[in-house]
C-alpha cells in the first residue's frame, strides 16, 4: 500500500464519519420541528435555519464534503468512495444509541460485512497520485449529469405524490433513497471534477479563482440543494436506516460507475488487488441492499412523535 493509500483512506474515512453524524444530528432537530413541506421552500429553509442543532448537523455534513473533496485530488474514485458508503456502519449504531432505533441481529451481520468489505479495499489500495484521474470530457460530464438530474428529481418526486390510504402501501422511503442519492451522486461528479482545480493550482489566489469560474461550482451548489431538501422530508417522513442505506448505495453505485469512466481510472493491474478490490466493493454494494430489505417500513407519522410532512398529511385526508 503506498503512502498516499495511508492517508487517503483515513481522510476517507473522516469524510464518511463527519457527514453521516451530521445526518443523524440533523435527524434529531427534524423530530422536532414541525412538519416539512417541500411545496413550500421558504417555509423549509427558515425552519432549518432557525434550529441550531440542525445547523449544527449541517456544519459536519459541510465538513465531510470538504474532506471529501481533499481526498479526491489524490486517490481514485473506485478507492473513495466504497470508503464513503460504508459510513451507514455508523449510522446504524448512532440511529440505536441517539434516536433508539433497534439494531436487529441481520443489520449487526451486515455492520460486520460491511467492516470486512473496508478492510478488503484497504488491502486492494496499492494506487498512487498518478491513478486519480482529474478531469473529464465537458460534453458527456453535461449529457451524464443533466440525465441523472432528471431521472433523480423524477424518481423522488414519486414519493411525493404517494399516496397512503386504507389499502394502499405507505410511503417507505426507498424512491426517496434512489432519487437523492442519484442527486448526491452528482455533487460527487461535481467534487470530484473541483478536485482538479486543486490539483491543477498551487497558489490560493489560483485556487479560488478556478473555483470560482468552474461550472462545476454550481452544479455542486443545485444538485446539493436539491437532494438536501428532497433528503430532510424523506428523513423527517421515513426511518433513516431505510432512507439513507438506499441512498448512500444508490450513490455509491452511480459514482464508482461513471466516476471511473469519466475521469478515465484504472482497476489495479495486479490481479490479487483486482480481486480484492473487486470483493470490497461487491460485499459493500450487497450489504447496503440487504440493509435496506432488513427493517420493515413504518407508515409516516404512525410511530410516535413522528412528524408527518403537509403533503403527507394532505394525502392521507382525501
Amino acid at each position: 500500500m503506498s503512502a498516499v493509500s495511508y492517508a487517503g483512506i483515513p481522510l476517507a474515512l473522516l469524510a464518511t464519519t463527519a457527514y453521516n453524524v451530521g445526518l443523524i444530528v440533523e435527524k434529531r432537530a427534524l423530530g422536532r420541528m414541525p412538519p416539512l413541506d417541500v411545496r413550500r421552500v421558504p417555509s423549509v429553509i427558515v425552519s432549518l435555519l432557525t434550529s441550531r442543532v440542525w445547523l449544527a448537523g449541517f456544519a459536519l455534513m459541510l465538513t465531510g464534503l470538504a474532506c471529501q473533496t481533499i481526498v479526491l485530488t489524490f486517490e481514485p474514485v473506485s478507492v473513495v468512495q466504497p470508503v464513503l458508503a460504508s459510513g451507514v456502519v455508523l449510522v446504524l449504531v448512532l440511529s440505536r444509541l441517539m434516536l433508539r432505533e433497534r439494531l436487529s441481529g441481520g443489520e449487526a451481520w451486515c455492520v460486520a460485512a460491511i467492516a470486512l468489505s473496508v478492510v478488503l479495499l484497504a488491502l486492494s489500495a496499492a494506487g498512487s497520485a498518478a491513478n486519480a484521474g482529474h478531469y473529464a470530457s465537458p460534453g458527456w460530464m453535461t449529457a451524464v449529469i443533466g440525465l441523472s438530474v432528471v431521472i433523480g428529481i423524477l424518481v423522488a418526486g414519486s414519493s411525493l405524490r404517494a399516496r397512503t390510504g386504507k389499502h394502499g402501501a405507505p410511503v417507505t422511503g426507498v424512491c426517496f433513497g434512489i432519487g437523492t442519492g442519484l442527486l448526491y451522486g452528482v455533487g460527487s461528479l461535481a467534487i470530484k471534477a473541483l478536485s482538479g482545480i486543486l490539483a491543477g493550482h498551487h497558489s490560493a489566489v489560483g485556487i479560488v479563482a478556478g473555483v470560482a469560474s468552474s461550472p462545476y461550482l454550481y452544479t455542486l451548489a443545485g444538485s446539493m440543494a436539491v437532494a438536501m431538501l428532497l433528503f430532510q422530508a424523506a428523513l423527517q417522513a421515513c426511518r433513516a436506516s431505510i432512507v439513507v442505506p438506499v441512498s448512500a448505495m444508490t450513490g455509491s453505485v452511480f459514482f464508482v460507475i461513471t466516476g471511473t469512466w469519466l475521469f478515465h481510472e484504472h482497476l489495479p493491474a495486479s490481479p490479487g488487488k483486482l480481486g480484492l478490490r473487486l470483493a470490497g466493493i461487491t460485499l459493500a454494494a450487497l450489504v447496503l441492499v440487504m440493509l435496506s430489505r432488513q427493517a420493515p417500513e413504518q407508515a409516516p407519522g404512525r410511530a410516535a412523535g413522528e412528524a408527518v410532512p403537509g403533503y403527507l398529511a394532505d394525502s392521507r385526508r382525501r
